[in-house]
């Protein structure tokens, strides 16, 4: 019996390209502006000291701009380019500038799942801002209220068998009782191997006849 759901964000409950055509070139095309803009404030005086501490020397404000936006081209995974592209796009919700992007099917699901009593999750690589930002301005309004918790690479890899463990510890519900969706063949992999129910979303293309995961195109088609 499935007592909880924990769902990937990236190609199952959002769009690729809403991530990689709308909030990385934002980010990008704002950075520079916000950190001169907001160099006074400790958030910011934070992540470029943490910048500082990644490369191992000190830099003036236009180095750290530029350290920061070569990451970004380098499609770099470090703690503080995470940060400050949370406070970016923070700005750009809060302007309008963008909403976040859910699949009309996975809102549906997600309400209906929440309805019957089940409690939902989200375990993203983005952070745990990001994801709330994401699910707190969308066209269908304000979704943070379906969520009982949120999880991102601080609780581990989204690759590594144990990160699953530690976010079945974590909600206190055994890992067979929790289901676990996710476009990633890696990230199935992992969540199996520490016990949990998992579905393979494919958005795009076709899916496979036999695969050793169900595979569904929406939301949908998952039958609890």
């Amino acid at each position: 019996m499935i007592r909880a759901i924990v769902t990937d964000i990236e190609g199952t409950t959002s769009s690729l390209a809403f991530v990689k055509d709308v909030l990385f070139p934002y980010a990008r095309a704002n950075l520079a502006d916000y950190v001169r803009g907001n160099s006074g404030e400790e958030s910011v005086k934070k992540i470029m000291a943490v910048t500082c501490q990644e490369i191992g020397t000190e830099l003036d404000t236009e180095q750290v701009i530029s350290q920061l936006i070569q990451w970004i081209d380098e499609d770099k995974k470090v703690t503080p380019l995470k940060s400050l592209q949370g406070l970016i796009w923070e700005a750009g919700y809060q302007q309008d500038d963008f909403k976040g992007h859910i699949y009309p099917d996975a809102v549906e699901n997600l309400k209906q799942w929440k309805a019957k009593g089940l409690d939902l999750y989200v375990y993203s690589s983005g952070s745990v801002q990001a994801q709330k930002l994401l699910f707190g301005h969308t066209d269908e309004g304000d979704l943070t209220p379906l969520f009982s918790g949120y999880f991102d690479t601080h609780i581990g890899g989204k690759k590594e068998p144990q990160s699953y463990r530690n976010i079945a510890k974590s909600i206190g519900i055994d890992a067979d009782q929790l289901l676990f969706l996710s476009d990633i063949k890696e990230e199935l992999d992992a969540a199996k191997v520490a016990g949990f129910q998992t579905i393979w979303l494919v958005r795009e293309g076709a899916l496979e006849a036999k695969t050793e995961y169900l595979q569904v195109s929406s939301f949908d088609q998952i039958s609890l």
